[in-house]
């Protein structure tokens, strides 16, 4: 046995570290709003009946808000290192590799009307969460991508551009 480590082990450690990971989940309080309107629905379907309509409103009604906010938070915002050892920016099966980005900034929440809007290029990869404020535009440099840029949604844009290694340019 000798004290070096392993050469596969460091390779793998290196390809899953992840310097900034985001699940982008819906706001908190969603949950007992989408379960007090279940709760409702199953009431009005149960109004006081007795057998199998007093219960099986509930137990059928009650798991819908809760698939549907975990659909609505599925989405993930990472940035990982590909096999190389560059940062690319995972935004769920979508990956950007840093060295195709010629310059990034921060969307503030009061531009991100401005820049879903008019100013937006139907071309561009979109990534958006209505429930998140600040996005993230990655202006794109590769001749073999018709895409443009990438607006990402993330709460904390500061944090994903630092993990790509750039700079803010608003």
């Amino acid at each position: 046995m000798s004290d070096r480590p392993n050469p596969s082990v460091t390779d793998n450690e290196k390809r899953t570290r992840e310097p900034y990971s985001e699940r982008l989940w819906v706001p908190l309080w969603w949950w007992p709003v989408a379960f007090g309107i279940a709760g409702l629905l199953a009431a009005e379907i149960h109004m006081g009946a007795p057998g199998i309509r007093a219960w099986l409103p509930y137990v059928l009604l009650f798991p819908i808000p809760a698939w549907v906010l975990l659909w609505l938070s599925r989405h993930r915002v990472a940035v990982a290192e590909d096999a190389e050892g560059t940062p690319e920016l995972r935004a769920d099966r979508a990956h950007l590799p840093v060295n195709f980005v010629s310059r990034a900034a921060v969307v503030a929440p009061t531009a991100k009307s401005a820049a879903l809007g008019r100013q937006l290029d139907p071309a561009a990869y979109v990534q958006h969460r209505p429930w998140i404020g600040p996005m993230v535009l990655l202006v794109l440099d590769d001749p073999d991508d018709p895409t443009p840029y990438w607006l990402i949604s993330t709460r904390r844009p500061e944090k994903v551009l630092a993990a790509l290694g750039l700079p803010s340019a608003g």
